[in-house]
C-alpha cells in the first residue's frame, strides 16, 4: 500500500511517524501518510518564509496562469479527486464530483483575483489640503499564511485558502486534516505541475497540538486562516498574538419557512440541505422554523420525502447519506439524539445508527436548550418547530450562539426584508436553504461562528497589506 510523502522545504519527503487513513463506511485503510513532527514543520515555515520575495514577486500574469493551470488539471483529474473526497470522508460520490466543480471554479475566480485586485487612486484632492496631491494604494502580500483546513470539504475549503494565497502572492504552509489528508496531497502535487514555486507550497500532516500550534505560535507566520470547530477556534485566536486570524467555525443552521412560503421550493432544498454529506457541513440544515398554519402540512411532507432516501456506501451513485466521518461522531450524534429524546423530544423518522452511519433523522418538540438544537449537531439531524408570527420566529432564530448563514422562505419582499435586517447572522439567503454557497461571495459569521470573510476577493483582502502611496505635484 502506497504511503504518501509530505512536501515541504521544496521536496518531497517521509518522515518517522505514519499515519492511517480509513474508509469511514468499512474501516479499510485506505492509504497511508507520513507525519511531520514539531521540527519539521518549522522547517517548513523557514522555507516559506525564506520564499517570501521570490512568490511576491511572480507578475499578476503568472500568478493568473498559474491558477488557471491548477483549474484545468483539477478538470482533468476530475474523477479521481472526487473518488479520493469520496473514499477518505466518506461523501457520497454524487456530492464529491460537486465539491471537484466547486474547487475549479474557486482556482478560476483566485486567478481573476490575481490579475485584478491590486488596489485603486484615492481622490486625495476631496479635501481642502490634498490640492496637487496624487494618491494610489497597492496590495502587497502580507507574507507566509497558515491554512489549517478541516475534513469535510477536502478540496474546496483548501482552495479557498490556497487559491487567495497564491493570487495574492504568499508562500502556504497547508495542514489538512489528519483523516483526509490524500485530496490535499494530490492538489500540492497539481499546484507544483502548474508551475508554483516549490518553496511556496508546503504540506504537513499531523495533529492539532504539533502541526496546528506549531503553525499559530510561529513569528515568521503572518495570518492563520482555520475552518473549524469554535473551541479550536478559540484556541488559535488566543494563541495567534498580534497576526492576522481569519475563523470560519460552527452554526447551527436554521431556516424560517413562512406562511406564504412556496413549499414546493422550499421542502427539497430543506431536504438536500439537512442530509446532503450526512449534515457534516457548518451551513447544514439543522433548525427549521415553520408558520403554524403551514405546519403540519410541511412536516409531513418533509418526513416523506425522506422515505427511500439512498444511505450506505458512499461510491454509490444513489446513496445521499454517506457514513460519518468516524464511528465516534456517530455514536456522539446517537447519544444526543436519545438525550434529546429522554427530555421529550419525539422521533418524526430514523433515529438509529449502523456502525459509522447515523440515518436521516428528523425530530419535534425540541426545547432551545437540547443540545440538537443549542450546539452544532453537524449530522443528518433535523429539528421541526412552529411559530406564530416573524417577531417569534426571530426571537427563536436569534437565540443562538452561533450566526453563520440563515435561509428565509417568503414571497413578501416586505417580510424578506424585514426578516433581512433583523437576522443576526453573517448571510441571509432568501428562499434557499443556509446552505447556500457559491465561492466568490463573502462568507463568514457573527458571535461564536468566527471572524473575517471568505470568498476568493475578501480572502485575498485579508492576506494582503494596503500601502498608501501619495505624490506632491506642486
Amino acid at each position: 500500500m502506497e504511503t504518501k510523502k509530505l512536501f515541504f522545504g521544496g521536496k518531497w519527503r517521509e518522515t518517522e511517524k505514519v499515519l492511517d487513513v480509513t474508509n469511514p463506511y468499512n474501516g479499510e485503510v485506505i492509504a497511508r501518510v507520513y507525519e511531520a513532527s514539531k521540527k519539521e514543520v518549522e522547517f517548513a515555515i523557514n522555507t516559506a518564509y525564506a520564499a517570501r520575495e521570490k512568490v511576491a514577486s511572480l507578475t499578476a500574469k503568472e500568478r493568473g496562469e498559474i491558477l488557471e493551470k491548477i483549474a484545468m488539471l483539477l478538470q482533468d483529474r476530475a474523477e479521481d479527486f472526487a473518488k479520493t473526497i469520496s473514499l477518505e470522508s466518506g461523501k457520497a460520490i454524487k456530492f464529491a464530483r460537486g465539491e471537484v466543480a466547486r474547487a475549479i471554479e474557486t482556482f478560476k475566480f483566485s486567478a481573476d483575483v490575481a490579475r485584478s485586485d491590486n488596489g485603486e487612486v484615492v481622490a486625495l484632492d476631496a479635501a481642502a489640503s490634498g490640492k496637487n496631491r496624487f494618491g494610489y494604494y497597492k496590495r502587497h502580500p502580507i507574507g507566509v499564511v497558515g491554512a489549517i483546513t478541516p475534513f469535510n470539504f477536502p478540496l474546496n475549503l483548501v482552495a479557498h485558502k490556497v487559491g487567495p494565497g497564491i493570487a495574492a502572492g504568499c508562500p502556504v504552509v497547508l495542514k489538512p486534516a489528519s483523516s483526509t489528508p490524500i485530496t490535499a496531497i494530490k492538489l500540492v502535487e497539481v499546484i507544483l505541475e502548474a508551475g508554483f514555486p516549490a518553496e511556496g507550497i508546503n504540506i504537513v500532516v499531523g495533529s492539532g497540538s504539533t502541526v496546528g500550534n506549531a503553525l499559530v505560535e510561529s513569528d515568521k507566520v503572518a495570518k492563520i486562516t482555520f475552518t473549524g470547530s469554535p473551541e479550536v477556534g478559540l484556541q488559535i485566536k488566543a494563541k495567534s498574538g498580534t497576526k492576522r486570524v481569519t475563523l470560519e467555525l460552527g452554526n447551527n443552521g436554521p431556516v424560517i419557512v413562512h406562511k406564504d412560503a412556496d413549499i414546493a421550493k422550499a421542502l427539497p432544498t430543506c431536504v438536500v440541505g439537512g442530509f446532503a454529506n450526512s449534515g457534516q457541513v457548518c451551513i447544514s440544515v439543522q433548525r427549521i422554523y415553520i408558520h403554524e398554519s403551514i405546519y403540519d402540512e410541511f412536516k409531513d411532507m418533509y418526513v416523506k420525502s425522506l422515505e427511500g432516501m439512498g444511505v450506505g456506501d458512499q461510491l454509490k451513485d444513489d446513496v445521499v447519506v454517506g457514513p460519518m466521518i468516524d464511528l465516534k461522531e456517530a455514536e456522539r450524534v446517537e447519544q444526543w439524539v436519545n438525550e434529546a429524546v429522554s427530555q421529550g423530544a419525539k422521533i418524526l423518522v430514523g433515529g438509529k445508527r449502523k456502525g459509522s452511519i447515523y440515518y436521516p433523522t428528523v425530530l419535534e418538540n425540541c426545547t432551545s436548550d437540547m443540545k440538537v438544537v443549542k450546539d452544532e449537531v453537524f449530522a443528518p439531524v433535523v429539528s421541526l418547530f412552529k411559530y406564530n408570527n416573524l417577531d417569534e420566529a426571530i426571537r427563536l432564530v436569534n437565540d443562538t450562539k452561533y450566526g453563520l448563514q440563515v435561509g428565509v422562505f417568503t414571497q413578501d419582499i416586505n417580510t424578506a426584508f424585514y426578516l433581512i435586517n433583523r437576522l443576526d447572522f453573517g448571510g441571509v439567503i432568501v428562499n434557499d436553504v443556509p446552505t447556500f454557497r457559491v465561492d466568490n461571495m463573502p462568507y463568514g459569521g457573527v458571535k461564536l461562528s468566527g471572524l473575517g470573510r471568505e470568498g476568493v476577493k475578501y480572502a485575498v483582502d485579508e492576506m494582503t497589506e494596503v500601502r498608501m502611496v501619495v505624490f506632491n505635484l506642486s
